[in-house]
């Protein structure tokens, strides 16, 4: 069933919104039966294509890239992060303390669909549910399972980190640092960056 591509069209540009939890498999199989209508639609046109919705790696941007330029030649755009307290990208990553922060306690669990953004600190009294996203400016603490997108240090602070009773989810975002998470993770799992990556402990 292909329901993690949803593609809409601007005058500008073309839209692909990719499902969060879609894993990169799911997309690009998804993208080989999708690819022959835009090409047809590309006959005609050259507007970018911009990619949007799910968080991508480097690796599996340019595996998104090669599979659609193989077939297309066209511009390829990857929204970098939300718009997230007005930040249309991260311009340079920073250091600030977050051991004390501005924090906003979010009770009960958030179902898909459900978004929360703060410019501090998120404390999730409750599940992280699949399709749900947390984006923080500054840490990210959910009591209870981590299913959804959960982003902290969106401004760029690369020493926000997030953590959960568990984690179950296949990426989690750090500023401008995305990292894949093991299928098995430590109970109460800490993802922080450690020489400019993210680690988990």
């Amino acid at each position: 069933m292909l329901n993690n591509i949803k593609i809409s069209q601007t005058t500008e540009e073309v839209i692909l919104t990719v499902n969060v939890i879609a894993t990169i498999n799911e997309v690009l199989e998804e993208l080989k039966t999708r690819l022959p209508k835009l090409k047809d639609f590309y006959q005609t046109s050259t507007i970018p294509i911009r990619i949007k919705g799910r968080l991508f790696t480097d690796s599996e941007m340019e595996k998104v890239k090669k599979i659609i330029t193989s077939q297309i030649p066209v511009e390829i755009r990857f929204d970098d992060i939300s718009d997230l307290l007005g930040l249309h990208a991260i311009k340079k990553t920073f250091e600030v303390d977050t051991d004390i922060s501005e924090t906003k306690f979010i009770q009960g669990s958030l179902r898909c669909g459900r978004r929360e953004e703060y410019s501090g600190s998120l404390v999730i009294c409750g599940d992280v549910n699949s399709g749900a996203e947390v984006i923080a400016g500054g840490n990210i603490m959910v009591l209870g399972a981590l299913r959804g997108v959960a982003h902290a240090g969106a401004n760029g602070n690369t020493m926000a980190i997030i953590s959960a009773n568990y984690i179950d989810v296949t990426q989690v975002r750090i500023a401008n640092l995305v990292t894949e998470i093991p299928e098995r993770t430590n109970k109460c799992p800490i993802c922080k960056i450690e020489k400019n990556e993210i680690i988990i402990c």
